[in-house]
């Protein structure tokens, strides 16, 4: 079972707009991709304590998990 946990809006918002930034460099690079699957990702491993960096590597690794 999952655990759920609850993110309040200050949070959530802070952690969008940090992901938006975040994502320009792989978008740059990427193929053709929706970005709420790469945010959806990068907030998870936020939440989990990930820093910036591993953040990034995992919702970049996601996408492209998800496309094979």
């Amino acid at each position: 079972m999952t655990e759920r946990t609850t993110m309040d809006v200050n949070t959530l918002t802070a952690l969008l707009r940090e992901a938006e930034e975040q994502h320009g460099p792989y978008e740059a690079t990427a193929p053709p991709h929706h970005w709420s699957g790469w945010y959806a990702a990068y907030v998870t491993a936020r939440e989990h304590g990930r820093t910036v960096e591993e953040a990034a590597t995992e919702a970049s690794r996601h996408l492209e998990g998800a496309r094979r």
